[in-house]
């Protein structure tokens, strides 16, 4: 029996970028599968728009929750019909290419699936770059599983608790991305043995999206790395990487600037090493901190 998927849409109601996501899943869906659009602003059009596209036959509904990415992820996992099926986290801006959909069933068809990763795209090409299938799953290369490219089976996303709602985008701390490694690092804790299991996806099998800075102005787009830089800095700091290895990484947010392409400037360097700093110590600089230390 081929598994059904269940694609979790948190949104604060950009109903262009949302009719063009549905859109893209036309014909690609199988009457098991399932859409929630988690509705956290516009409540109402969100809703019926999910009802325009489920009169023609996708299988799509909606839901609201409060702020904030995590949250809305994990009631849309609760609003699913029930029953086993796998779970992936596409944005609102997200697009499915025709057979990306096939191609994913066919990855994670086998009896022993229950977590794994595939690619996600921007304008600019990869914001990854994942591992060879069949490589061993570890504390390195999961940061090459980004939240719209996870897929993991609803028992073990229950089991580990679904995305923790103090960190991602529009949480009420400072911790404000790396809630999906966040959560395969707690998977990997609680089952070792997904470590070896893990499904990388075939690289040619991607989702499409925009970059983080698309679209934003300077000011903008160097509030949003020194953001990101908190949340990735407080990853690393609570799951206990080694020491050397923290350093490393956020004296490398200082070269964030030269390793990325337009529209990212060599100067954003410093946003993200601030940020990655604030996270790694637990605090943030001309702010108070917001979170327990407690995981």
């Amino acid at each position: 029996m081929e598994p059904s998927f269940g694609l979790v849409v948190t949104t604060l109601g950009r109903l262009e970028a949302l009719r063009a996501l549905l859109t893209s899943l036309e014909g690609q869906l199988a009457l098991d599968d399932h859409i929630v659009l988690v509705a956290q602003g516009n409540q109402d059009a969100v809703a019926a728009l999910a009802a325009e596209f489920a009169a023609t036959g996708l299988p799509v509904t909606a839901t609201t929750s409060g702020r904030g990415a995590s949250r809305g992820r994990n009631t849309g996992v609760a609003a699913l019909p029930p029953g086993e099926r796998i779970l992936t986290f596409p944005n609102d801006n997200t697009l499915y290419p025709a057979g990306t959909i096939a191609r994913l069933r066919e990855a994670v068809s086998g009896e022993s699936f229950v977590v794994g990763g595939f690619t996600s795209w921007d304008e600019r090409g990869p914001k990854t770059a994942l591992p060879d299938p069949g490589t061993q799953l570890d504390i390195f290369n999961v940061w090459s599983v980004i939240e719209m490219g996870i897929l993991i089976k609803r028992a073990l996303f229950d089991e580990a608790g679904g995305f923790d709602e103090r960190i991602g985008p529009g949480a009420e701390t400072p911790w404000q991305v790396a809630e999906g490694t966040d959560l395969l690092l707690r998977v990997m804790r609680a089952r070792p043995e997904v470590v070896d299991s893990f499904v990388w996806v075939d690289r040619a099998v991607h989702v499409d999206g925009i970059s983080t800075a698309f679209g934003l102005t300077d000011i903008e787009r160097r509030r949003k790395l020194r953001a990101y830089g908190r949340g990735t800095g407080r990853a690393v700091s609570v799951h206990s990487y080694p020491l050397w290895w923290r350093a490393a990484f956020v004296g490398a947010g200082l070269l964030y600037g030269l390793r990325n392409p337009k529209p990212v400037r060599v100067s954003d360097g410093w946003p993200m090493f601030v940020g990655r700093l604030e996270g790694m110590l637990g605090r943030t600089f001309g702010r108070r901190t917001l979170v327990s230390t407690t995981r």
